[in-house]
């Protein structure tokens, strides 16, 4: 990728910063900073709003192509988007899941029916969508899916459960993967529903997490229903749309997320000075090394959207192989910032004040910023594909192992 921006890309950057600073005041100002994983629960009424307004003036559906409804922007001017709307501390948006996944996969693989439905509703941020593949038996290993659904009449019966579904107690929308063909095993027989959340038959339980929020969920369909046309591709071919929609997981937002990462060290460098930490050499050296390698994930990231330019439909190695080794280097690199802001907090990170507040924990304690990154990077290296499943993709589509055995 050529990282030299030309005059129209210094130009759309300046008005992305114009845009958000004229926006960013009065009212919206206090949503800065807010949001994001670990702290969805922060004014999610007044970010949906927010969100809105970016509809309202052309900033969301920024990649897909115009005649759906995007923007039809080039890969830079996305990654551009998303750097400055980091840099300006603007609000986590509401409908990643929406937008950035099950929207490029209805323009892939949906029917007309299903693009005019609801493309329009994810662009305005009128609909918001919640993604229903882990299962108590099938987080990782997807292919295990065990929730199953049956056509009767004009539509879809669903029964079974999900679980770490990001959202679902917001959500108006799910796209599940469902085992729709009996005696089915693996990935066949598999479909992808998209299933109406509020109705008799859903039910959501938030799962209460260290950090005090509930974001993730578990979510029971008991006789659940959707339309016979609710099914994205063929029934019973969902694996590759399921598999398609993962293409798409980690693209151009990831840029901003980086930049996210960065003011987050930059806290973390500026408590350590504030403290004293920073006179310790190797707390230093820990800090420099964090920088540096930081730096590097940037710029691999930017090669790893390169090489999926092409689309969902180039799965080479080199492709798989970007994709996953990029999940590893931002998780274990985020995991390791939050012990560090442990380190550099000392035995006042131990300690955390009593709060009264709704959005605390049931323990009754509130969490300061560095305690809420360690406690939620903990997570980094499992959600979104664990560890051990992206060095499994490595070493058998990139290097081309042999596959690890599978248990009866």
């Amino acid at each position: 990728m050529d990282l030299t921006e030309s005059a129209e890309d210094r130009a759309f950057r300046a008005e992305i910063r114009e845009w958000l600073g004229d926006h960013l005041t009065g009212e919206w100002a206090a949503l800065r900073g807010l949001g994001g994983p670990g702290r969805e629960h922060e004014a999610h009424d007044e970010r949906l709003a927010w969100n809105r307004l970016l509809a309202q003036h052309g900033w969301t559906a920024l990649g897909w192509p115009r005649e759906y409804g995007g923007r039809g922007l080039s890969l830079w001017q996305q990654v551009i988007f998303h750097e400055e709307y980091a840099r300006a501390e603007a609000p986590a948006g509401v409908n990643h899941l929406g937008e950035q996944l099950l929207g490029p996969t209805l323009i892939a693989f949906g029917t007309p029916a299903q693009r005019e439905r609801f493309l329009p509703q994810i662009v305005a941020v009128q609909e918001l969508w919640a993604q229903g593949y882990s299962e108590p038996g099938a987080g990782s290993d997807l292919a295990n899916v065990q929730t199953k659904a049956r056509i009767d009449g004009d539509g879809w019966v669903i029964d079974g459960q999900k679980v770490w579904t990001s959202l679902a107690h917001l959500a108006d929308w799910c796209f599940v993967v469902a085992r729709t063909e009996a005696g089915s095993t693996r990935h066949r027989g598999l479909s992808f529903l998209l299933v109406p959340l509020r109705q008799d038959g859903v039910e959501v339980r938030p799962i209460e997490q260290l950090t005090g929020g509930s974001e993730f969920n578990e979510v029971f369909f008991s006789g659940a229903r959707t339309a016979a046309d609710m099914v994205v591709g063929e029934p019973g071919q969902g694996w590759s749309v399921a598999m398609g929609l993962l293409g798409f997981e980690r693209g151009v937002s990831t840029l901003g997320q980086t930049v996210g990462f960065a003011r987050e060290l930059d806290s973390v460098v500026a408590r350590a000075k504030d403290n004293g930490a920073f006179d310790d050499p190797i707390v230093r050296d820990r800090l420099a090394r964090l920088k540096t390698e930081l730096t590097v994930i940037r710029s691999f990231a930017l090669r790893s959207l390169a090489l999926v330019e092409s689309g969902p439909g180039d799965r080479t190695p080199q492709v798989a192989g970007a994709d996953s080794i990029f999940k590893l280097a931002w998780a274990n690199w985020h995991r390791t910032l939050g012990e560090v802001a442990m380190d550099v907090a000392g035995p006042s990170g131990l300690l955390a004040r009593r709060s009264d507040d709704q959005v605390a924990s049931s323990g009754g304690y509130d969490l300061d910023e560095h305690q809420r990154l360690f406690l939620f990077s903990r997570a980094d290296t499992i959600y979104g594909g664990s560890d051990e499943i992206q060095k499994n993709i490595l070493a058998e589509r990139v290097l081309g192992l042999p596959r690890e055995p599978k248990g009866s």
